[in-house]
């Protein structure tokens, strides 16, 4: 897949490098998405060290870290624990569940607004909450901070990383085209690994496949509520960067220093 470092334990890690961005290219071998790293074999610990990551930032939670595989990682990356969670919602903890396959009997309060909707509502938090903003901030510090080869992720590598993303290539100019694409990849990636899933819940819990999987879709929808968001509390995605995560100009400057190279 492209992109992808074909990881078998975590599909849907690939490199950010060789995106269209600011009138040049992101560079290759700097920067990294991902999903939680509890399963991956050793061959793909072995890979991933051929990246020479110097620094890792997880995105989850502790309560969510508790519940899932450790992460499973080669020598050399110091690991940055930047929980952005929100603990009156329990869309954070369903996808844990969902994805571990535990019971989600504790989660039927759900309903009252659909999985979809409960998805919408927290891509429109990312923006919104001052506690989420914090976090992506000091994400984005980190990431322009950072010395060398760097991994982000929370769970499934799509909400939190998703929308870290999409902030980080805003902020190095890529057009909206290319953040969409990027965020959509994952389905392409993920499909085979998330079918499985869906499939050993229906055949051992009895779950209704249909019911889970707007957990599991990086929805265009729910990128768009995060952007019209952006747009509703700040005017524009620009201002965001700057007011709501504090990213100044010479921020913004250092970080596209580091990760932009030429137009191929």
């Amino acid at each position: 897949m492209r992109r992808s470092l074909g990881l078998a334990g975590a599909p849907n890690v690939r490199d950010m490098g060789g995106l269209p961005a600011g009138g040049g290219t992101v560079r290759e071998g700097l920067l990294y998405r991902a999903p939680a790293l509890g399963r991956l074999t050793d061959q793909d610990v072995t890979r991933l060290g051929r990246c020479g990551l110097t620094d890792l930032l997880d995105l989850r939670h502790g309560s969510e870290i508790d519940v899932a595989p450790p992460d499973r990682l080669p020598a050399g990356p110091q690991v940055a624990h930047i929980p952005i969670f929100d603990p009156a919602h329990p869309v954070f903890t369903y996808v844990s569940a969902v994805l571990l396959g535990h019971d989600l009997s504790a989660f039927v309060d759900l309903g009252t607004e659909g999985t979809p909707g409960a998805m919408l509502s927290i891509y429109r938090w990312f923006v919104s909450s001052p506690a989420a903003r914090a976090g992506f901030a000091t994400a984005m510090q980190r990431i322009t901070d950072a010395t060398g080869p760097m991994l982000y992720h929370c769970s499934a590598g799509k909400d939190r990383t998703g929308w870290l993303s999409a902030i980080l290539l805003s902020a190095l100019g890529a057009d909206r085209d290319t953040i969409r694409a990027d965020y959509l990849l994952t389905n392409e990636v993920s499909a085979a690994g998330n079918e499985a899933i869906l499939a050993a819940m229906a055949s051992r819990r009895g779950v209704d496949p249909e019911l889970v999987r707007p957990v599991f879709v990086a929805a265009p929808e729910y990128l768009d509520e995060a952007f019209a968001e952006a747009d509703r509390e700040y005017g524009s995605m620009d201002a965001y960067l700057r007011v709501g995560l504090g990213l100044d100009e010479m921020a913004l400057a250092r970080l596209r220093g580091r990760l932009l190279g030429p137009a191929r």
